[in-house]
């Protein structure tokens, strides 16, 4: 049975890898540690066919290292550990060098299964080199990842997914036998999304199901032939991006109908349901914050829920979560808040912060006055004083604007009533 496309081009040598010249090229973050066989613990973090498991069998290559392999989806602590017994011996008998243990998608490992790793990092016993699609700073345990160098692996550009168009078309020898000439390509490099596996897949079903030995690549003839296979939802290609932001849209706009409906578009195609939850937590926040607190907090505990129980049953949690969502008032002041606070940051530096407001921990600071006329504002009635907390340069800045819902009407007022000779709101 023939390989497809993707696996026959594969490249073996660091010459033959095509894009990611910030990691590999001349002056690559990777290329001395390459050449050179010094290799520490890894994490490659990109979107799925960027080349990581690719680079890392390179790197083994190179640097003439035993290379094991394991999928997260199908290994356990078990499969962890005798891996690491024959890369202990391995490892002792044959080479100077670490084995390296390559596992892909790492980010599925639950704690228990990343714990069983750390011992032979941290001895030296194997060479980590992971991969993942995910964030590691949320999907890898601190112990591990403190452990390991993070390197991000971009998508494809457009010349990387031409090259590999023109290689698979000079080089592969099943594609050799055809006449195949590339009219347009507009429609394969959209399809893609920048990645390079997808690219070759698709190339590889539309010259296949041309009977005769020439063939003229179209746009159209493309997406005729593509539309015939796509599937409900690619949770790794560019509808994946656009799902999601369907989704968020629709829960900004208050609409719970296109919410859930998308919502269903995404548990349908296998969605990561922290991925959901994660984009839930930021839109609690970013779109309705405080004209409805406790959609923050509704959304935090879904997130919390759906990470212990999974599908089947999250669905329901989630549809929960994006109905409120969907059907709170709105408010993004908090996002713009702090958007304005951080330019007022970059634009006026390093302010000092006023003597009185300044911690006293050593008699000297407090012999220079720091924090002496500072008002305690529980003393005072009504537990306020009108006391400046701004550095003088940018005094009487307004940040925080209350919205013009229920909720922060009742915040402007509290505001207005104690700040009136101050702020304009």
């Amino acid at each position: 049975m023939n390989q497809p496309l993707a696996e026959r081009l594969r490249p073996k040598t660091l010459e033959e890898y095509i894009s990611q010249r910030h990691l590999v090229g001349e002056e690559g973050a990777l290329t001395q540690q390459i050449i050179k066989g010094n290799i520490p613990s890894l994490i490659f973090w990109g979107p799925p066919g960027t080349g990581k498991t690719t680079l890392a069998q390179i790197i083994a290559k190179e640097s003439k290292r035993p290379f094991y392999t394991l999928s997260a989806i199908n290994s356990g602590v078990k499969d962890i550990r005798e891996v690491i017994e024959k890369a202990k011996e391995r490892g002792n008998l044959f080479t100077t060098s670490n084995p390296i243990l390559f596992i892909d998608e790492i980010h599925r490992f639950s704690k228990s299964q990343q714990d069983s790793l750390l011992g032979a990092v941290e001895k030296g016993w194997i060479t980590l080199i992971g991969a993942t699609t995910e964030n590691p700073s949320f999907e890898v345990i601190p112990a591990l990842l403190s452990r390991c160098q993070v390197y991000v692996l971009n998508p494809f550009g457009k010349e990387d997914l031409e090259v590999l168009l023109n290689r698979a078309i000079a080089e592969d020898s099943i594609l050799k036998e055809k006449k195949i000439k590339l009219k347009e390509t507009e429609a394969l490099l959209r399809l893609s999304g920048g990645d390079g596996r997808k690219l070759l897949n698709i190339f590889e079903l539309v010259v296949s199901s041309e009977s005769g030995n020439d063939v003229i690549v179209t746009n159209e003839m493309v997406m005729k032939k593509v539309q015939k296979n796509t599937v409900l939802y690619d949770k790794t290609g560019e509808q994946h991006y656009d799902i999601i932001s369907a989704f968020i849209k629709s829960i900004r706009g208050s609409d719970p109908q296109a919410a859930v409906y998308w919502l269903a578009r995404m548990i349908e195609g296998g969605e990561d349901v922290k991925f959901i939850a994660r984009r839930l937590l930021i839109s609690a926040s970013e779109d309705i914050g405080l004209a409805n607190p406790t959609a923050l907090v509704i959304a935090n505990n879904t997130f919390q829920a759906v990470t212990t129980i999974g599908y089947p049953e999250s669905r329901i949690l989630l549809s929960q979560c994006a109905i409120y969502l969907a059907s709170s008032p709105k408010s993004n002041t908090s996002y713009t808040a702090i958007k304005k606070a951080q330019e007022a940051v970059r634009q006026h530096g390093d302010l000092s912060v006023p003597i009185e407001l300044r911690n006293a921990p050593t008699a000297l600071m407090k012999d220079l006055g720091y924090g002496k006329e500072y008002k305690y504002a529980h003393d005072y009635e009504q537990n306020f004083v009108a006391s400046e907390f701004l550095p003088d340069a940018i005094s009487g800045t307004v940040f925080y604007s209350p919205g013009q819902n229920q909720r922060e009407k009742a915040i402007k007022e509290f505001l207005e009533l104690r700040w009136k000779d101050k702020y304009s709101y």
